[in-house]
């Protein structure tokens, strides 16, 4: 039986049962599949065929983003070998890995934007006197640069990137290494994010989760994703009472 979530604006807690907020990034603050496919298209293009012959499109890379840099681009490059019966190498795939790094941070930020109501939200947060940390598998300086791109950057006194622990998201490390930087316990820190990814890790470390409906979640239904409560925009959050 699958669990029921809140599917309204009205969320199960009060905000005094927080002191912190650890909030994801691409799919949950940011739209950034833009960028992804620019940088994704140079990569292809330095490569041999038949890789350089494929044009990757807003859906098929949406359900790729969430678990990486390297997920990304080996997921692609999956595709590309099922579609075509090649087989990219390790050394082929290190290779385009080193080259879509340096594409991204050269177009990072140039065609993302920020979702309808993040800022809002990140405000209510912030007057809840709430600690705020921004917790993603994108590397910590390409978000830090995001964020500061489009204008997200001070309202963190933390961002911690997949490079910054031995794990990713969907394992708890990132979550605990943020409450135990930031100094906040875990069960008083709400997890907030657009897939499974994060709901798996914010269940495993055992915090609350809230989950954006309008986020990548890889293609599959934000519903059963295991979150505590869903919701379509982060300005129209209404604590309980």
């Amino acid at each position: 039986m699958t669990k029921s979530v809140v599917r309204t604006e009205t969320l199960p807690w009060q905000s005094s049962n927080f002191d912190a907020v650890l909030v994801d990034l691409d799919g949950t603050m940011v739209d950034t599949l833009e960028d992804f496919l620019v940088a994704l298209h140079s990569m292809l293009a330095e490569m041999p065929q038949p890789y350089c012959q494929h044009v990757c499109n807003r859906q098929e890379v949406e359900l790729m983003v969430g678990k990486g840099s390297e997920n990304l681009v080996n997921s692609l490059l999956n595709l590309i070998d099922a579609k075509r019966a090649s087989s990219a190498d390790l050394a082929l795939r290190s290779k385009a890995l080193q080259r879509y790094l340096v594409h991204y941070g050269d177009v990072n930020g140039k065609h993302a934007r920020v979702y309808e109501g993040v800022r809002q939200g990140l405000e209510q947060f912030k007057a809840l006197g709430w600690k705020l940390g921004c917790v993603t598998n994108k590397p910590t300086a390409y978000a830090k640069t995001l964020l500061g791109i489009v204008g997200l950057g001070d309202y963190f006194a933390l961002v911690l990137g997949g490079d910054a622990t031995a794990r990713k998201k969907p394992d708890p490390m990132p979550l605990q290494v943020a409450c135990e930087t930031l100094g906040v316990s875990i069960s008083r820190t709400l997890m907030v994010g657009d897939s499974s990814n994060d709901a798996k890790a914010a269940k495993t470390a055992g915090c609350p989760v809230l989950l954006v409906t309008y986020g990548y979640n890889h293609g599959e239904d934000i519903s059963i994703a295991g979150a505590d409560a869903l919701t379509g925009s982060l300005a129209a959050l209404q604590w309980r009472a």
